[in-house]
């Protein structure tokens, strides 16, 4: 299922969410430019790698471990590829501008960052000893989704759907969407502790863990950073003449 729009007018201009948007983009095209000699060596560097950021964790405090740790968020804003991205940052653009709109751009933009950095550590508990680079912004946004599923239950998601030959535009309640989204996560990272080589990071590419991790995440720390500090008003109209003011 793809989503393309939600029925969720904001009332501020998520200048966050564009920004975050314009950033990621701006890198994978850096990441274009880059030979696959120089792009490995890219990710190996930006990325998180859990075998390195395990070793950090046991040879004490220096500067390499400070950027391992660093890792934890400039991997947000590395992409595998332009599905990866453009995924990414469908939902991004669905769904964060509602979350910013309730939280604020600073808050907003701190919830998010620590949404990824949370996400990736889920997913390094999961897979500490992997030499595979952990990358993209899937965390973060999940923890997005988190938010906007405990704060807009109900708000209808167009979405495509395969039903027969063709997909079908149909609207579907976000916590249906994004509740079923969660639960596919969740049972492929189950399932990859069992099948480690076929399915999960370990050999499909796809942080799981960090999926469902953030998602989680993100209910718990929407609250925390504003999610429902401001109220929704009604839309302003005309006003009537024959009322006072």
């Amino acid at each position: 299922m793809v989503p393309l729009r939600d029925d969720n007018p904001t009332q501020i201009r998520p200048y966050v969410t564009y920004g975050l948007i314009v950033l990621n983009v701006a890198i994978f095209i850096y990441e274009l430019s880059l030979s696959s000699y120089d792009l490995t060596n890219f990710f190996g560097a930006w990325a998180v790698v859990p075998e390195e950021f395990s070793t950090s964790l046991t040879t004490g405090i220096s500067t390499l471990n400070a950027e391992e740790w660093l890792t934890l968020i400039t991997s947000q804003f590395l992409h595998g590829g332009f599905l990866h991205l453009a995924g990414n940052m469908l939902y991004l653009w669905i769904f964060g501008n509602n979350v910013e709109d309730q939280m604020g751009h600073i808050r907003f933009l701190l919830f998010y960052l620590l949404c990824g950095v949370l996400a990736n550590l889920t997913q390094w508990v999961f897979a500490a000893g992997s030499e595979i680079p952990s990358l993209g912004a899937s965390g973060a946004i999940a923890g997005v989704m988190g938010a906007y599923i405990f704060r807009f239950p109900e708000v209808r998601i167009l979405t495509l759907v395969p039903i027969g030959p063709f997909p079908l535009p149909l609207q579907i309640p976000a916590i249906f969407y994004l509740g079923l989204w969660f639960a596919q996560q969740a049972l492929y990272g189950l399932v990859s502790l069992e099948a480690p080589t076929m399915i999960g990071m370990e050999g499909g590419g796809i942080a799981y863990w960090a999926h469902a991790g953030g998602f989680v995440i993100g209910v718990v720390l929407g609250p925390v950073f504003g999610l429902f500090s401001r109220k929704d008003t009604a839309p302003l109209s005309v006003a009537d003449p024959s009322k006072p003011q």
